[in-house]
């Protein structure tokens, strides 16, 4: 560049023409990295090297033989006696020098170590400098901001400890206003509130030094004029410079009224309002330094950040205070929730069931009333008569089997988990999904000869089975197999993303061969009210009853299917050990016996024709009967010592008294009393088959009854012998 450059301009001439004591010196510069500059001649023309360009920003290149002190003008002031000094033959010495230079289109802060040394010609005369320089900008104000970053936070640490003891919001301001004034050497400092409707604020809380005006009042927001309207409204500080000179005079007089010469007002919001912290400068013009108003800044965003945290606590605490009545009304709502949904997922399973028992029933009903018509003929065979009586017989306890199914099926009770063996369940539910899936769906089981228990609420098993098998039908339209089978001793496989385990689980499994389940659809199957089904044709329970169940008993469900290949719904159950479970002891077989030898019993029975015919059967049976209509005429019929009667055979659903609550009360008062009762309802069977009384489940046989009586009243008779009765 210098080979190129014109010089004609230049006070240093054509290269050509420099003295052999400046090319030497050039030549010397040139070959360094490090920023060096000579100045020569009168007018002290400037030369440097490559180092220096970063130093001299956008002056170059046109500084290249341009006069030095033009060059420099801004700090021609500040390195003037340095160089009058240098070209003196006294050579200088300034290390990290501050100097105000405007070398990129502003004027910036910047920081020199340097030397200039004077430069002699070939006879020893002073012909100019030489300059070695070193610009030490970024390392003083990477120490300043060291410096003031440890100001800062030790002034944080301290407005932290002393705020943290306080606990009221307007405390929390005031100690912040006094404690930013003395660390910032404020005149003032305070908090202002805005008022409601914003056309005016409130100066208030303020700490001022000594000799310095208050400046607590009201004041008009119109006032400061537009900048501040905008400005604080919009949430952002008003900072004020230079002894007002930044705003309209206006609003300069306003200041000036309440002493302020340099504002910053910082903005931020208490209960709901606009708010703003005020940090005053004394009368000495100056504007805000970058590290004031970053810790204004930053101290407002933390005091407010506390009087959050501290609202937080009082509410947290008033919270707290109601907390565990909220909790238990949660969870008594949350479980009433999941009752109704699990009721529901049963009723919609039993509306299922509807059609499918209603046909069977009406099959059931067509054998009884054929086998009645035919009994009715006296020229009747005796072998047909018995063939007759044995199918009404067998009729009626398929009707009591499916009646059962569908009473325990549809109970309305908690979870109630009992230890089964699953293969006998599965081979006894077969018959009730054949009565779900109608005549033309094949039910199939596929069970293994050795046992295998699970612990599980019997009615959600028979529900999760039943909401299964209607799926599978829908799916076959009506028509093809279902098989039911199970596997024993088997992993948990992963499942949707879930890892597996090593069991031993019992794997229940429906296959149907029916259209199969699209791939986008096969994921949502377990999703609560989620159906392909028409409106009216299914809520979207099903499904999700099952996947419920599975999990709420230890397991898991998956399903595999495919587009035309059918579905395999597979139900994982975690096996346990196999335990005794008491329940209602099914009477031998055996001929029918009469039994009775005129023992007096008292049935209490509310429906008067099955009343009428449970005294007839005991009535044939040998039994001396008296009828009661309800619990409260067979206390009146036993008197205070019940003498008359040997037993009582009640009801247990009942209007006013019911059996359990008179079979309780005849414990009391006449121990010696035996009792039998009689339901037909499963809730009533399941919950009271272990009170200590003798239960009989509806519909029952005249067998059942003979074998019943004779074996509560033997019992009586040896409780007799033994008391000497």
């Amino acid at each position: 560049m210098m080979r190129s450059h014109d010089w004609s301009g230049s006070p240093l001439g054509h290269p050509d023409t420099w003295p052999p004591c400046l090319r030497s010196t050039v030549s010397l510069m040139l070959g360094s990295r490090f920023p060096m500059f000579v100045a020569f001649g009168p007018e002290l023309g400037l030369l440097y090297n490559d180092a220096y360009v970063e130093i001299l920003g956008d002056k170059h290149p046109r500084s290249l033989g341009d006069r030095f002190r033009d060059v420099w003008a801004e700090i021609w002031p500040d390195i003037s006696p340095l160089v009058d000094k240098a070209l003196s033959g006294e050579p200088t010495w300034s290390e990290n020098m501050p100097l105000l230079m405007n070398r990129h289109g502003r004027d910036e802060p910047t920081w020199f170590t340097f030397s200039y040394s004077p430069l002699r010609d070939e006879e020893g005369r002073i012909a100019g400098m030489f300059c070695a320089c070193t610009e030490t900008t970024g390392r003083i104000q990477a120490e300043a901001a060291l410096r003031a970053n440890e100001a800062r936070l030790g002034f944080l640490d301290r407005l932290g400890k002393e705020t943290a003891k306080v606990t009221d919001a307007d405390e929390i301001l005031a100690t912040t206003t006094r404690m930013v004034a003395e660390h910032l050497g404020l005149s003032s400092c305070a908090y202002a509130d805005m008022d409601p409707d914003e056309d005016g604020f409130t100066i208030r809380g303020d700490w001022a030094a000594e000799g310095s005006p208050s400046i607590v009042g009201h004041y008009s927001l119109a006032d400061f004029g537009k900048r501040a309207v905008q400005d604080l409204g919009a949430g952002r500080p008003l900072v004020i410079h230079d002894n007002l000179a930044e705003l309209a005079p206006e609003e300069a007089a306003t200041f000036q009224a309440i002493g302020i010469a340099a504002t910053i007002c910082m903005p931020l919001v208490k209960d709901g309002r606009l708010t703003a912290l005020m940090a005053i400068h004394d009368r000495v013009a100056r504007a805000w330094t970058d590290y004031e108003l970053a810790l204004i800044t930053e101290v407002t965003e933390r005091s407010w950040a506390h009087i959050e945290r501290v609202r937080a606590a009082a509410n947290l605490e008033a919270l707290n205070a109601t907390l565990e009545q909220r909790v238990e009304e949660r969870t008594s709502q949350l479980v009433e929730a999941e009752a109704a949904l699990r009721q529901s997922q049963k009723l919609e399973a039993v509306g299922q069931l509807t059609g499918g028992v209603a046909h069977d029933f009406n099959n059931l009903l067509t054998i009884i009333r054929s086998s009645v018509d035919f009994l009715r003929r006296p020229d009747l065979a005796e072998d047909r008569r018995n063939r007759y009586l044995n199918a009404v017989s067998e009729t009626v306890d398929r009707a009591a089997k499916l009646t059962g199914q569908l009473l325990a099926f549809a109970r309305r009770q908690t979870l109630k988990p009992e230890t089964l063996d699953v293969g006998a369940r599965l081979a006894g539910v077969a018959d009730l999904l054949d009565t779900v899936t109608g005549a033309r769906i094949r039910v199939e089981t596929d069970l293994p000869d050795q046992p295998c228990f699970v612990r599980v609420d019997v009615s959600q098993f028979e529900t999760a089975l039943v909401n299964m098998a209607v799926n599978a039908r829908d799916a076959m339209d009506g028509e093809g197999a279902l098989t039911l089978s199970l596997r024993c001793c088997v992993p948990l496989p992963p499942i949707r993303g879930h890892v597996g385990a090593a069991g031993p689980f019992a794997a229940v499994s429906l296959r149907d061969t029916g259209s199969g389940i699209p791939p986008d659809l096969l994921a949502r199957v377990f999703e609560p009210f989620f159906t392909t089904k028409d409106v009216g044709k299914g809520t979207g329970l099903g499904l999700s009853q099952v996947f419920g169940f599975a999990k709420q008993s230890g397991g898991d469900v998956d399903v595999h299917s495919a587009p035309g290949q059918g579905t395999i719904f597979t139900l994982y159950l975690p096996e346990v050990e196999a335990e005794t479970v008491p329940g209602v002891v099914a009477a031998e077989a055996g001929p029918l016996e009469p039994g009775g030898s005129g023992q007096r019993v008292l049935v209490v029975e509310d429906n008067i024709e099955v009343g009428r015919f449970a005294t007839q059967i005991l009535q044939d049976l040998g039994y001396a009967t008296t009828l009661a209509g309800n619990a409260e005429e067979a206390l009146d019929r036993l008197g205070p010592d019940g003498d008359d009667f040997d037993v009582v055979f009640s009801d247990v659903v009942m209007p006013g008294m019911g059996g359990i609550e008179l079979a309780r009360l005849l414990k009391r008062r006449l121990p010696d009393l035996p009792v039998v009762l009689a339901s037909g309802y499963s809730h009533v069977l399941a919950r009271e088959s272990s009170t200590g009384f003798e239960l009989l489940q509806k519909p029952y046989s005249a067998d059942q009854v003979s074998r019943m009586l004779r074996k509560v009243l033997g019992r009586r008779l040896v409780t007799d012998a033994e008391g000497g009765g």
